[in-house]
């Protein structure tokens, strides 16, 4: 029971379950909140176990704050420790539409995961990591946002979706500087085109401009490169560091002439 403890919200599947993976290999116990019954993820639960890790799943809609509470009491009961929280729950618009069209209804369904959800799960985290702290100084906790470029980069078409993530960017910042008298490191892993659920439908698109340079490592990003970061930052790879942003883009956004 001394093993570390990684929450990954989104978990199940995709970027979440990359992470997973490896911080299971790492040598951490993990427990995932997402939405999926968990029969439709028992495949993939086996596998983590397999690989060594204690594991907890529950289901939580991180919008709900009864649900995000209900997840925190899960782990205490089950771990009694929380030492590594990964955001990265996420959800895109359910259709891309111009802002000049988009509806009240689609960006407060966003918000409400993509920001909100994140917002006060990390609250609800850090108020116990800074309670594990008090009892022993030498408790080290890690916070990890994943965001997107799309916290940066313009897409007219799904404005909600960019507007959350660079909410994301900002809440990074203000936890990193808040949390950081207690030890506590906070960072932004920002992926740029990954290969997940959320991006089949717009594949076309990605394969041409990969095809036209526009990625200069010239392939689609995969959950194993973001899930490569998030053990590193979660492992305390970089410990004089906090509030920074790790762009995992295959050099999309690199200003170019």
């Amino acid at each position: 029971m001394n093993k570390p403890v990684a929450l990954i919200t989104g978990g199940s599947r995709g970027i979440g379950y990359g992470c997973a993976l490896h911080l299971a290999d790492a040598g951490f116990d993990i427990a995932i909140g997402d939405v999926r019954p968990e029969t439709d993820c028992s495949e993939a639960l086996d596998t983590l176990r397999a690989r060594g890790a204690n594991v907890l799943y529950a289901i939580c809609d991180i919008s709900d704050g009864q649900q995000r509470a209900a997840l925190i009491a899960r782990i205490r009961e089950t771990f009694g420790r929380l030492n590594v929280l990964v955001n990265n729950a996420g959800v895109a618009p359910k259709e891309r539409n111009d802002i000049l069209q988009a509806t009240e209804a689609s960006f407060d369904f966003v918000m409400s995961i993509n920001l909100k959800g994140s917002y006060f799960m990390t609250q609800a985290a850090a108020n116990w990591m800074i309670e594990q702290y008090q009892a022993d100084p030498q408790f080290a906790g890690c916070i990890i946002n994943i965001s997107s470029i799309s916290s940066t980069v313009v897409s007219v078409n799904r404005g909600e979706y960019c507007i959350s993530k660079a909410g994301v960017s900002m809440a990074t910042q203000l936890w990193a500087m808040r949390l950081a008298e207690y030890g506590l490191q906070v960072y932004e892993i920002r992926p740029g085109v990954i290969a997940t659920d959320m991006t089949a439908g717009v594949k076309a698109k990605y394969d041409a401009i990969i095809a036209n340079g526009g990625i200069p490592l010239r392939r689609w990003g995969t959950p194993d490169d973001i899930a490569r970061a998030v053990t590193s930052l979660a492992r305390g790879d970089l410990p004089y560091s906090t509030g920074q942003v790790i762009l995992v883009d295959g050099g999309m956004t690199t200003q170019r002439l």
